[in-house]
């Protein structure tokens, strides 16, 4: 179900744009659709009051939680399946976040990912991508809420950018707390600042060097890293929101003393955060994560060299290194993996 469709369903059944939006206001912040009391909007039509449980068991089928990974880290995974039964993967955050998946698979084919590795299976709607804030929100506040789950955003950009709309206008959710990663597409630049929500801008960068690029984003679109970058200040200046630019560290491809250098020929001056996150092991796949102090050590030399840069860790390591994993291990009828990780100091 598109949310397009929602609308259309509800005007079929006798309901005004005020009726709608109300329905959708409450759907979307996990309480019942005939939520709050009448004084405080008109009373919904008797069409729609009699499809009411029908509308609410069908909402309520888009998204189910099949299974939940608490982590130590105050996050936790959840394998969300979806009305046909395929799978994705939410994540609820720490400090009132949520990552959802906007694609079952993809076909980015990033040879360091697992979502990837069985292609793309289907899209998500966008009323599915909406299910799993209203799952999480049931389980606690939601105010951020980042498209960096499974899938690419940007082949499916009618859906994401439809939900985006719904969730920062009756959904209530900053429209700078709404961030659309992508691993840099051009009909994302030309899109996002059409509508009426201009979400915050999240792109995959990875490395500096166009040739490595290719190889570890095999069917991404043939942008430079210099081409996203310039595309990606444009938007951040019309915006006002800095580019949030993801770079996973690859232990000996990515993190070497060249590619520090690309950063900060590619990042000096820009409106910008660098986010390091250090890789999650996929144990069959050649990649590995670096040590954490020497992902440290990178972060502290870009600091220095002027570029604000945040290392992260990804949400809920402890359960299942990371997306994709959690959904694979199911269909393989495997338990999650929980990793006993080391203090640091």
């Amino acid at each position: 179900m598109r949310i397009e469709h929602l609308h259309q369903r509800l005007a079929d059944l006798g309901a005004k744009p005020v009726h709608v939006q109300r329905m959708l206001r409450a759907w979307t912040h996990a309480l019942p659709l005939d939520a709050g009391p009448s004084r405080r909007g008109p009373a919904l039509p008797a069409g729609v009051v009699a499809a009411l449980p029908a509308l609410e068991a069908e909402l309520a089928g888009l998204a189910r939680v099949h299974a939940e990974h608490p982590g130590e880290d105050g996050s936790a995974r959840l394998l969300v399946q979806l009305g046909d039964r395929q799978t994705v993967e939410s994540v609820l955050l720490p400090r009132d976040g949520l990552c959802v998946s906007s694609q079952v698979g993809c076909a980015v084919g990033c040879v360091f990912c697992m979502t990837g590795r069985d292609g793309l299976l289907r899209q998500v709607g966008s009323a599915e991508i909406v299910a799993q804030v209203v799952l999480a929100r049931a389980r606690r506040p939601v105010k951020k809420v980042v498209f960096m789950g499974m899938g690419e955003p940007a082949h499916n950009l009618d859906n994401v950018l439809e939900a985006i709309q719904l969730l920062g206008s009756e959904g209530g959710i900053g429209h700078k707390n709404l961030v659309f990663s992508t691993v840099g597409d051009p009909r994302v630049f030309e899109r996002l600042p059409e509508g009426p929500v201009k979400p915050a801008l999240a792109l995959s960068l990875h490395t500096s060097r166009a040739n490595l690029r290719a190889e570890l984003l095999p069917k991404a679109p043939p942008m430079t890293p210099e081409e996203i970058v310039e595309r990606g200040e444009a938007y951040a200046r019309a915006t006002g929101y800095p580019i949030q630019y993801q770079w996973t560290l690859l232990d000996g491809i990515n993190d070497t003393p060249e590619e520090l250098d690309g950063i900060v020929r590619l990042l000096s001056g820009k409106y910008a955060i660098m986010n390091m996150i250090p890789y999650n092991t996929i144990p069959d796949l050649p990649y590995r994560r670096p040590a954490w102090e020497k992902a440290a050590d990178i972060a502290r030399q870009l600091h220095r060299r002027g570029i604000l840069t945040k290392l992260r860790n990804s949400a809920g390591q402890d359960v299942d290194g990371g997306c994709g994993q959690l959904r694979a291990r199911a269909i393989a009828g495997e338990a999650p993996i929980r990793v006993i990780k080391r203090q640091r100091s």
